[in-house]
């Protein structure tokens, strides 16, 4: 009987599964009773798994915030905790390249502030933008207008990236120009046809409004500035996710699909819990006949597309407007390196569907032009990057390409948009 148990634990500790099905099971039973947070007198845990509404749905309560709701907020130190977060399946295999948490600790009170401050439209100069009106939930975190669009309907040259899945990323933009998630949240109140705002300004207007001032004095020791803006900013961003696909969990369930009777008989309460969540949640024929392209040496999307975020966080020039007159050099324009030319940020595959149109530039409306961008080898010019070649791919090929794509979509954090300090 212990040899037979020795050999089980060992299959198990080879396969590297354990962990996977605590994630989907965890995910399961908090996203279930995350809504019944509010009105639960327990003891919160610092441990907090993201992905559920937990440090998203706001402080309890309906309408504009109140200084009385946001003292009692404050008043309860479990707020001021610093949380241990784990990443739902699919990211947790990224942990250990989460980043900016030592530099700037996620607690609950810290994130909701930077959740208003998020859907503030009172950070820009004329009270209309927010961070949400280029990145908002409805619209996978991004919008759907192919250039960003500032005060006065002004339009910039890019395309808005997605603001979920940052906490496994470092430098952001497309070109990579701000370091970190914090210097990307202060970057569009100062720029002129986004916030068209001033730090000086927006840190006078914030210091005039008493809910958010109480926050500020509470949160940090400094009070209400620039810097902490933007770590408030930055710490709900990295609590938005996309949740476990189809993908996660055919995945998870891959290498039992590898073993013989006897093994899946000695791990039949294992193979449950993989088999259940992969079943509720297929992948088409299609997706996995476009999953094994994707992951092929023929097509090798996987060149870029990588790691648990499905990005390398590279920058690579893929032809995109590079046939322009005066065509947008990205990454250049921060390194001046002549291989930077025409180079940008590589987004993630996660959740790719809800957040058209696409590229740099939003030149390509859908995830079949993006196929076919690549199928043609993208577009000749003297910095393409050599992992862009021609690929020869039949009409079906690229249907399941799409379709794996596509099995790459889990749930969005839900969030409150609204209850902002009057």
């Amino acid at each position: 009987m212990n040899v037979l148990k020795h050999s089980r634990n060992s299959l198990l500790l080879k396969l590297g599964i354990v962990c996977g099905i605590v994630f989907v099971i965890a995910y399961a039973e908090r996203g279930a009773h995350a809504g019944d947070k509010n009105t639960s007198s327990a003891k919160k845990s610092n441990k907090v798994l993201l992905g559920t509404p937990e440090l998203t749905s706001g402080i309890p309560g309906k309408g504009p915030l109140s200084e009385k709701e946001i003292k009692a907020w404050l008043s309860n130190p479990e707020n001021h905790e610093v949380l241990e977060v784990t990443l739902p399946l699919g990211l947790s295999a990224g942990a250990g390249q989460m980043v900016g948490l030592k530099e700037n600790p996620l607690t609950r009170a810290k994130v909701e502030l930077g959740r208003q401050l998020y859907f503030d439209t009172r950070l820009s100069a004329d009270n209309t933008i927010s961070c949400a009106s280029c990145h908002h939930p409805d619209e996978g975190f991004g919008r759907h207008t192919r250039f960003g669009v500032g005060i006065g309907d002004q339009e910039g040259g890019r395309n808005s990236p997605v603001s979920y899945n940052r906490i496994l990323s470092g430098p952001q933009f497309w070109d990579g120009r701000a370091a970190t998630l914090e210097d990307q949240a202060v970057g569009p109140i100062a720029n002129p046809i986004e916030m068209g705002h001033t730090h000086e300004a927006v840190v006078k207007s914030i210091k005039e409004l008493p809910g958010y001032r109480l926050q500020f004095h509470k949160i940090f020791n400094d009070g209400v500035n620039i810097d902490n803006i933007g770590k408030a900013i930055a710490a709900f961003e990295r609590t938005l996710v996309s949740g476990p696909s189809p993908f996660d969990y055919q995945e998870q369930l891959k290498p039992f699909l590898k073993m013989d009777k006897e093994d899946l008989e000695d791990l039949e309460e294992e193979y449950q819990a993989a088999l259940t969540p992969a079943k509720a949640h297929p992948m088409s024929k299609s997706a996995k006949r476009g999953m094994d392209l994707f992951f092929s040496e023929k097509v090798n999307c996987a060149a870029c597309h990588l790691g648990p975020n499905l990005t390398d966080e590279k920058y690579h020039n893929l032809g995109v407007g590079m046939d322009a007159e005066k065509p947008d050099l990205g990454r250049y324009e921060v390194t001046k390196q002549e291989k930077d030319k025409g180079a940008f940020k590589t987004p993630t595959i996660r959740n790719v569907e809800f957040s058209a149109p696409y590229m740099h530039d939003g030149s390509l409306k859908t995830l079949e032009e993006v196929v076919e961008h690549y199928n043609k080898g993208g577009t000749p010019n003297p910095t393409l990057s050599d992992k862009v070649k021609k690929l020869n791919l039949s009409d079906q090929d690229k249907q399941d390409l799409v379709a794996f794509m596509k099995a790459c979509s889990g749930p969005f954090t839900k969030t409150e948009v609204g209850r902002l300090p009057q």
